[in-house]
């Protein structure tokens, strides 16, 4: 009997995905528990473990991680004296932001307009389902051609670095020779794209102190130091009039020199309102891949729902800076940190607390992995060339990974392209796209079994 191929095969297996990822996308895996509670985590983390003991994996194991969450590990032996890869995703998700914003619920799988709606969908609970619908299509096709690892992160989202430690104490368990992460994505629908660099990052939490407690505005006002405007002003000093991200010290004016993002479409991917300019110089590539960018992503303040009159006391923040390749992170955290603890105005108390920190990573595109990749996906998408972009975001693990385990390759891929509004109201993926990158996959993993035969 003739296997059937291995796009049919994953065509027939979609309406499981579907199920499956509806069941996955249902937990509440915010690592945070001051969010939804840790039940929700492990919840996520059991499914993900029984998903992967009914594929056959043996070894499979819930990983306490430093930072207080689990990752999820199996192993899949393949033939004798097969190369063993390594398959990446994580659990977790960002928190869904304001749920009545959501057109349904955010966690709550739901199909509307060719797309599946759903925290998570894309980045990155959809990318654990990419590896399992590769790995049934290829024992569908005669059996998985290589040894497999699997590790799902349980806090990739919060940066707290949980697998990254429990790695290094841990060096040979996930040893592999090409290691594929899960959780990048297509430069857009229907363009396969591998990612050649991310960007690192550094979260840092500041907090002014003014005053012993708050004041009457009417009273004291004019000339009691307000630390909330003392807040707007030292966040306002992280960036140029023309919204260039200013830390002292740190430079940014590096280009990129691959695929360009045409600043019509990224103004579309990105939904700018119209009328309202983009912010930094030079190519939109070189601003979101090879730059820094600073962001603020909270503040501590009194809603506008109940204010008082009233000069505030104290005032917090949370800053993100986005730290690209030929960047330190360390080194970057310290000029922010130093940054904000110079420019606080009229002397005010500033206590810097570091939450977060990756470093950026370079893929090596010359490796033999990539000529494979390259293969599978002119075949997952015919007419198409693979093409290689940047990410903004940060990947923590890459740069562990690279440390302990210099002579493997790495790959990056996944299901996150801008239409996935990934980390944003309203996430979604692209069935399409979960199919073809589930074969791109598997026919990445029969090529590269291929190319390491003797």
């Amino acid at each position: 009997m003739t296997a059937r191929p291995i796009p049919e095969t994953v065509a027939s297996l979609m309406p499981r995905a579907r199920e499956e990822l509806a069941e996955l996308v249902a937990f509440q895996s915010v690592a945070d528990p001051a969010v939804f509670p840790k039940s929700e985590c492990e919840g996520a983390a059991d499914w993900v473990a029984d998903a992967l003991r009914a594929e056959g994996f043996t070894d499979v194991a819930l990983l306490d991680t430093p930072d207080g969450t689990q990752s999820v590990y199996g192993y899949l032996p393949g033939p004798a004296g097969a190369p063993t890869v390594l398959l990446y995703a994580h659990y977790d998700v960002q928190p869904p932001l304001d749920e009545s914003a959501w057109l349904s619920p955010p966690f709550e799988l739901t199909e509307r307009d060719g797309r599946w709606y759903g925290r998570g969908a894309a980045d990155c609970k959809g990318g654990f389902i990419m590896h399992l619908l590769a790995l049934r299509a290829l024992k569908a096709d005669g059996g998985v051609p290589v040894s497999v690892k699997v590790i799902a992160e349980g806090s990739e989202e919060q940066g707290t670095g949980g697998l990254e430690r429990y790695a290094e104490a841990h060096p040979e368990l996930l040893r592999a020779d090409t290691i594929v992460i899960g959780d990048t994505g297509n430069f857009r629908v229907g363009l396969p794209t591998v990612t050649a660099t991310l960007r690192g990052m550094t979260m840092l939490r500041v907090r002014l102190d003014t005053l012993e407690g708050n004041l009457h505005s009417g009273q004291f006002g004019g000339a009691a130091p307000d630390a909330l405007a003392a807040m707007i002003q030292l966040l306002a000093s992280l960036r140029a009039e023309d919204g260039t991200t200013t830390v002292d010290g740190l430079t940014g004016d590096a280009d990129w020199d691959g695929i360009q993002y045409p600043e019509a479409e990224f103004r579309q991917d990105a939904k700018v309102l119209d009328g309202v300019e983009l912010i930094g110089t030079g190519t939109v590539a070189d601003r979101i891949w090879a730059r820094p960018a600073v962001t603020v992503i909270g503040i501590d303040c009194p809603p506008v729902v109940g204010a008082t009159p009233s000069v505030q006391a104290s005032a917090r923040a949370q800053v993100s800076l986005r730290v690209p390749p030929g960047h330190d992170a360390a080194e970057a955290t310290k000029l922010l940190t130093a940054h904000l603890e110079s420019r606080a105005p009229w002397g005010a108390r500033v206590t810097v607390e570091q939450v977060g920190q990756g470093q950026p990573f370079r893929a090596d595109m010359t490796s033999p992995a990539y000529t494979a990749m390259a293969d599978a996906m002119r075949d997952a998408y015919p007419g198409q060339e693979m093409q290689s972009s940047g990410m903004g975001g940060s990947i923590p693990l890459c740069n562990t990974l690279a440390g302990l385990y210099p002579e493997a390759e790495i790959l990056l891929i996944g299901l996150s392209e801008p239409e996935a509004q990934i980390h944003a109201v309203n996430e979604s993926v692209s069935p399409e796209e979960l199919e073809r990158m589930s074969v791109a996959e598997a026919l990445f993993l029969r090529n590269y079994a291929e190319s390491k035969k003797v």
